[in-house]
Protein backbone atom coordinates (compact mmCIF):
# COMPACT_ATOMS: atom_id res chain seq x y z
CA UNK A 1 0.00 0.00 0.00
CA UNK A 2 1.11 3.43 -0.43
CA UNK A 3 3.18 5.65 1.82
CA UNK A 4 4.32 1.77 4.16
CA UNK A 5 8.23 2.04 5.17
CA UNK A 6 10.69 0.19 6.83
CA UNK A 7 10.22 -0.11 10.60
CA UNK A 8 13.04 -1.23 13.18
CA UNK A 9 13.20 -4.74 13.88
CA UNK A 10 14.25 -4.28 17.88
CA UNK A 11 12.00 -3.66 20.31
CA UNK A 12 9.28 -1.18 20.58
CA UNK A 13 11.50 1.21 22.40
CA UNK A 14 13.85 1.40 19.27
CA UNK A 15 14.33 4.64 17.12
CA UNK A 16 11.62 5.03 14.76
CA UNK A 17 12.51 5.45 11.47
CA UNK A 18 14.17 8.57 10.19
CA UNK A 19 11.49 9.24 7.93
CA UNK A 20 8.92 8.74 10.30
CA UNK A 21 5.86 11.45 10.23
CA UNK A 22 5.86 11.13 14.21
CA UNK A 23 8.70 9.25 15.47
CA UNK A 24 8.40 9.90 18.88
CA UNK A 25 4.95 9.14 18.94
CA UNK A 26 5.66 5.83 17.15
CA UNK A 27 8.42 4.87 20.43
CA UNK A 28 6.35 6.21 22.96
CA UNK A 29 3.27 3.97 22.65
CA UNK A 30 3.15 1.77 25.63
CA UNK A 31 3.19 -2.37 25.77
CA UNK A 32 3.19 -4.23 22.20
CA UNK A 33 0.89 -1.30 20.80
CA UNK A 34 3.89 0.09 18.53
CA UNK A 35 4.44 -2.59 16.18
CA UNK A 36 0.65 -3.02 15.62
CA UNK A 37 0.61 1.02 14.85
CA UNK A 38 3.45 0.65 12.76
CA UNK A 39 1.90 -1.97 10.64
CA UNK A 40 -1.25 -0.24 10.26
CA UNK A 41 0.97 3.07 9.21
CA UNK A 42 -0.47 5.08 11.39
CA UNK A 43 3.09 6.99 11.72
CA UNK A 44 3.11 7.88 8.55
CA UNK A 45 -0.56 9.97 7.89
CA UNK A 46 0.38 10.66 4.08
CA UNK A 47 -1.56 7.53 3.67
CA UNK A 48 -4.49 8.50 5.10
CA UNK A 49 -4.66 11.78 3.50
CA UNK A 50 -4.10 10.19 -0.05
CA UNK A 51 -7.31 7.96 1.06
CA UNK A 52 -9.54 10.62 2.48
CA UNK A 53 -8.92 13.37 0.04
CA UNK A 54 -11.06 11.83 -2.83
CA UNK A 55 -13.83 11.01 -0.66
CA UNK A 56 -14.02 15.27 0.34
CA UNK A 57 -13.88 15.76 -3.43
CA UNK A 58 -16.84 13.95 -4.27
CA UNK A 59 -19.19 15.05 -1.68
CA UNK A 60 -17.60 18.50 -2.39
CA UNK A 61 -17.90 18.08 -5.91
CA UNK A 62 -22.00 16.86 -6.22
CA UNK A 63 -22.54 19.66 -3.25
CA UNK A 64 -21.80 22.93 -6.06
CA UNK A 65 -25.25 22.91 -7.85
CA UNK A 66 -26.89 23.21 -4.14
CA UNK A 67 -24.36 24.20 -1.65
CA UNK A 68 -22.69 22.66 1.33
CA UNK A 69 -24.82 21.36 4.29
CA UNK A 70 -24.49 21.16 7.79
CA UNK A 71 -24.46 17.44 7.72
CA UNK A 72 -21.24 17.24 5.31
CA UNK A 73 -19.34 18.32 8.20
CA UNK A 74 -20.30 14.70 9.77
CA UNK A 75 -19.92 13.02 6.53
CA UNK A 76 -16.31 14.45 6.43
CA UNK A 77 -15.30 13.43 9.97
CA UNK A 78 -16.86 9.47 9.01
CA UNK A 79 -14.90 9.19 6.03
CA UNK A 80 -11.71 10.71 8.09
CA UNK A 81 -12.39 7.76 10.23
CA UNK A 82 -13.09 5.11 7.68
CA UNK A 83 -10.36 6.04 5.46
CA UNK A 84 -7.95 6.13 8.89
CA UNK A 85 -9.17 2.06 9.68
CA UNK A 86 -9.41 0.95 6.29
CA UNK A 87 -6.10 2.36 4.98
CA UNK A 88 -4.63 0.36 8.56
CA UNK A 89 -6.77 -2.92 7.12
CA UNK A 90 -4.90 -2.50 3.55
CA UNK A 91 -1.86 -1.64 5.14
CA UNK A 92 -2.08 -4.94 7.20
CA UNK A 93 -3.22 -7.15 4.31
CA UNK A 94 -0.69 -5.78 2.40
CA UNK A 95 2.21 -6.76 4.43
CA UNK A 96 0.39 -10.35 5.48
CA UNK A 97 0.40 -11.03 1.08
CA UNK A 98 4.29 -9.35 0.78
CA UNK A 99 5.53 -10.91 3.62
CA UNK A 100 7.89 -12.94 2.08
CA UNK A 101 9.54 -10.33 -1.06
CA UNK A 102 9.05 -7.40 2.16
CA UNK A 103 12.00 -10.05 3.49
CA UNK A 104 14.36 -9.77 0.70
CA UNK A 105 14.15 -6.05 0.56
CA UNK A 106 16.62 -3.81 2.59
CA UNK A 107 14.10 -1.11 3.43
CA UNK A 108 10.76 -3.58 4.13
CA UNK A 109 13.27 -6.11 6.08
CA UNK A 110 12.22 -4.36 9.08
CA UNK A 111 8.67 -4.32 8.96
CA UNK A 112 6.89 -5.87 11.64
CA UNK A 113 5.56 -9.05 9.88
CA UNK A 114 9.24 -9.98 8.63
CA UNK A 115 10.71 -8.90 11.79
CA UNK A 116 8.98 -11.24 13.51
CA UNK A 117 7.75 -8.28 16.37
CA UNK A 118 3.86 -9.49 14.70
CA UNK A 119 3.17 -13.16 14.32
CA UNK A 120 0.91 -14.13 11.28
CA UNK A 121 -2.13 -14.99 13.07
CA UNK A 122 -1.86 -11.53 15.12
CA UNK A 123 -2.25 -9.87 11.59
CA UNK A 124 -5.13 -11.58 11.06
CA UNK A 125 -6.84 -10.59 13.90
CA UNK A 126 -5.73 -7.24 13.81
CA UNK A 127 -6.87 -6.98 10.30
CA UNK A 128 -10.40 -8.61 11.66
CA UNK A 129 -10.66 -5.36 14.53
CA UNK A 130 -10.06 -2.83 11.72
CA UNK A 131 -12.77 -4.36 9.32
CA UNK A 132 -14.98 -4.68 12.54
CA UNK A 133 -14.07 -0.65 12.92
CA UNK A 134 -14.79 -0.04 9.15
CA UNK A 135 -18.05 -2.26 9.16
CA UNK A 136 -19.37 0.35 11.93
CA UNK A 137 -18.41 3.17 9.53
CA UNK A 138 -20.09 1.68 6.78
CA UNK A 139 -23.57 1.02 8.47
CA UNK A 140 -23.55 5.20 8.71
CA UNK A 141 -23.64 5.58 5.19
CA UNK A 142 -26.57 6.23 3.19
CA UNK A 143 -28.16 3.07 1.02
CA UNK A 144 -26.59 3.84 -2.32
CA UNK A 145 -23.17 4.84 -0.93
CA UNK A 146 -23.32 1.60 1.29
CA UNK A 147 -23.62 -0.01 -2.14
CA UNK A 148 -20.65 2.10 -3.70
CA UNK A 149 -18.82 1.14 -0.68
CA UNK A 150 -18.73 -2.83 -1.02
CA UNK A 151 -17.76 -2.88 -4.39
CA UNK A 152 -14.19 -1.45 -3.74
CA UNK A 153 -13.62 -4.63 -1.58
CA UNK A 154 -12.63 -7.04 -4.53
CA UNK A 155 -10.13 -4.11 -5.62
CA UNK A 156 -8.41 -3.69 -2.09
CA UNK A 157 -8.03 -7.44 -1.80
CA UNK A 158 -6.39 -7.70 -5.28
CA UNK A 159 -4.34 -4.78 -5.05
CA UNK A 160 -0.98 -6.55 -2.86
CA UNK A 161 -0.53 -9.23 -5.85
CA UNK A 162 -0.90 -7.12 -9.22
CA UNK A 163 3.19 -6.22 -8.80
CA UNK A 164 3.66 -9.43 -9.22
CA UNK A 165 1.47 -9.86 -12.27
CA UNK A 166 1.54 -6.41 -14.05
CA UNK A 167 4.10 -3.25 -14.84
CA UNK A 168 0.88 -1.53 -13.62
CA UNK A 169 0.26 -2.15 -9.65
CA UNK A 170 -0.02 2.42 -9.42
CA UNK A 171 -3.08 2.09 -12.18
CA UNK A 172 -4.56 -0.70 -10.06
CA UNK A 173 -3.68 1.43 -7.15
CA UNK A 174 -5.55 4.14 -8.62
CA UNK A 175 -8.70 2.58 -9.23
CA UNK A 176 -8.55 0.93 -5.60
CA UNK A 177 -7.41 4.59 -3.40
CA UNK A 178 -9.44 6.67 -5.62
CA UNK A 179 -12.91 5.17 -4.95
CA UNK A 180 -13.79 7.15 -2.17
CA UNK A 181 -14.92 9.77 -4.45
CA UNK A 182 -17.78 7.73 -5.79
CA UNK A 183 -18.63 7.00 -2.13
CA UNK A 184 -18.48 10.84 -1.56
CA UNK A 185 -20.66 11.43 -4.58
CA UNK A 186 -23.04 8.87 -3.60
CA UNK A 187 -23.19 10.33 0.25
CA UNK A 188 -23.81 13.82 -1.32
CA UNK A 189 -26.42 12.61 -3.81
CA UNK A 190 -25.28 10.27 -7.10
CA UNK A 191 -22.64 9.39 -9.21
CA UNK A 192 -22.22 11.26 -12.02
CA UNK A 193 -20.59 11.84 -15.35
CA UNK A 194 -19.02 14.01 -13.34
CA UNK A 195 -17.87 12.46 -10.32
CA UNK A 196 -16.40 9.68 -12.97
CA UNK A 197 -14.34 12.02 -15.20
CA UNK A 198 -13.01 13.09 -11.34
CA UNK A 199 -12.54 9.47 -10.59
CA UNK A 200 -10.61 8.90 -13.83
CA UNK A 201 -8.46 12.08 -13.14
CA UNK A 202 -7.39 10.99 -10.36
CA UNK A 203 -6.22 7.64 -11.27
CA UNK A 204 -3.77 9.49 -13.20
CA UNK A 205 -2.94 11.25 -10.56
CA UNK A 206 -2.07 8.10 -8.22
CA UNK A 207 -0.50 6.61 -11.35
CA UNK A 208 2.30 9.77 -11.21
CA UNK A 209 2.48 10.15 -7.32
CA UNK A 210 3.07 6.12 -6.79
CA UNK A 211 5.33 6.33 -9.26
CA UNK A 212 7.54 8.68 -7.83
CA UNK A 213 7.06 6.75 -4.73
CA UNK A 214 8.00 3.58 -6.44
CA UNK A 215 11.26 5.32 -7.45
CA UNK A 216 12.82 4.65 -4.09
CA UNK A 217 12.89 0.37 -4.57
CA UNK A 218 13.70 0.59 -8.12
CA UNK A 219 16.68 -1.67 -7.24
CA UNK A 220 15.53 -3.53 -5.55
CA UNK A 221 12.28 -4.43 -7.29
CA UNK A 222 14.43 -5.46 -10.48
CA UNK A 223 16.57 -8.26 -8.69
CA UNK A 224 13.39 -9.86 -7.03
CA UNK A 225 11.11 -9.47 -10.35
CA UNK A 226 8.79 -6.69 -8.79
CA UNK A 227 7.19 -4.71 -11.43
CA UNK A 228 6.22 -1.06 -11.41
CA UNK A 229 5.68 1.53 -13.56
CA UNK A 230 9.27 3.56 -12.43
CA UNK A 231 10.91 0.31 -13.76
CA UNK A 232 8.53 0.12 -16.83
CA UNK A 233 9.54 3.52 -17.69
CA UNK A 234 12.87 3.44 -17.18
CA UNK A 235 14.95 6.74 -17.93
CA UNK A 236 11.95 8.28 -19.32
CA UNK A 237 10.53 7.91 -16.00
CA UNK A 238 10.38 11.62 -15.15
CA UNK A 239 8.71 12.24 -18.50
CA UNK A 240 5.96 9.65 -17.34
CA UNK A 241 5.25 11.20 -14.48
CA UNK A 242 4.15 14.38 -15.89
CA UNK A 243 2.51 13.24 -18.79
CA UNK A 244 0.14 11.35 -16.43
CA UNK A 245 0.02 14.87 -13.73
CA UNK A 246 -0.95 16.54 -17.36
CA UNK A 247 -3.86 14.28 -18.07
CA UNK A 248 -4.92 14.22 -14.31
CA UNK A 249 -5.07 18.18 -14.71
CA UNK A 250 -7.06 17.93 -18.20
CA UNK A 251 -9.45 15.26 -16.71
CA UNK A 252 -9.96 16.77 -13.15
CA UNK A 253 -10.34 20.83 -14.41
CA UNK A 254 -13.13 19.42 -17.13
CA UNK A 255 -14.87 17.48 -14.13
CA UNK A 256 -14.72 20.89 -12.19
CA UNK A 257 -16.21 22.86 -15.43
CA UNK A 258 -19.01 19.36 -15.49
CA UNK A 259 -20.07 19.79 -12.35
CA UNK A 260 -20.34 23.66 -12.77
CA UNK A 261 -17.75 25.00 -10.64
CA UNK A 262 -17.03 27.45 -13.49
CA UNK A 263 -13.65 29.82 -13.17
CA UNK A 264 -12.96 28.10 -10.28
CA UNK A 265 -12.29 25.04 -11.90
CA UNK A 266 -9.89 26.67 -13.97
CA UNK A 267 -8.06 27.86 -11.22
CA UNK A 268 -8.04 24.20 -9.50
CA UNK A 269 -6.80 23.43 -13.05
CA UNK A 270 -3.88 26.20 -12.99
CA UNK A 271 -2.84 25.25 -9.21
CA UNK A 272 -2.96 21.95 -9.72
CA UNK A 273 -0.15 21.71 -12.80
CA UNK A 274 1.74 24.36 -11.20
CA UNK A 275 2.32 21.86 -8.55
CA UNK A 276 3.15 19.28 -10.69
CA UNK A 277 5.91 21.41 -12.49
CA UNK A 278 7.26 22.05 -9.12
CA UNK A 279 7.63 17.91 -8.57
CA UNK A 280 9.18 17.56 -11.63
CA UNK A 281 11.75 20.27 -10.96
CA UNK A 282 12.35 18.99 -7.28
CA UNK A 283 12.68 15.19 -9.02
CA UNK A 284 15.37 16.29 -11.93
CA UNK A 285 17.75 17.29 -9.44
CA UNK A 286 18.18 13.71 -8.06
CA UNK A 287 15.09 11.22 -8.43
CA UNK A 288 15.75 8.26 -5.71
CA UNK A 289 17.04 11.72 -2.80
CA UNK A 290 13.88 13.53 -3.14
CA UNK A 291 11.47 10.91 -4.23
CA UNK A 292 10.21 10.33 -0.74
CA UNK A 293 9.78 14.23 0.23
CA UNK A 294 8.11 14.85 -3.30
CA UNK A 295 5.67 11.82 -2.83
CA UNK A 296 4.26 13.23 0.42
CA UNK A 297 4.12 16.51 -1.36
CA UNK A 298 0.84 15.05 -2.96
CA UNK A 299 -0.93 15.42 0.03
CA UNK A 300 -0.66 19.39 -0.54
CA UNK A 301 -1.93 18.72 -4.54
CA UNK A 302 -5.17 16.56 -2.94
CA UNK A 303 -5.91 19.71 -0.97
CA UNK A 304 -5.64 21.92 -3.96
CA UNK A 305 -8.53 20.34 -5.88
CA UNK A 306 -10.85 19.70 -2.13
CA UNK A 307 -10.14 23.23 -1.68
CA UNK A 308 -11.42 24.58 -4.89
CA UNK A 309 -14.40 22.20 -4.69
CA UNK A 310 -15.58 23.57 -1.64
CA UNK A 311 -14.89 27.16 -2.51
CA UNK A 312 -16.97 26.52 -5.64
CA UNK A 313 -19.62 24.60 -3.21
CA UNK A 314 -20.02 27.54 -0.88
CA UNK A 315 -19.67 30.37 -3.97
Amino acid sequence: MTDSDDILPDSDAALAPPDSALPEWLTDLPGRSGPFAALARLDRPVGIWLLVLPCWMGLAQMRIPLGLQWIDLGWAVLFAIGATVMRGAGCTWNDIADREIDAKVARTASRPIPSGRVTLQEAYIFLGLQLFIGFLVWLCLPGDAKIVALLALPLVGAYPFMKRITWWPQAFLGFTFNWGVLVGAATATSVTFATIFLYFGLIAWTIAYDTIYALQDREDDALIGVKSTALLFDKKVLTGIFVFHLAATVLITFAAYVAGAGRMGALIGLAFMAHGIWQITRLSSGKELHSLAVFKSNVWAGAIIVIGLVIAALL
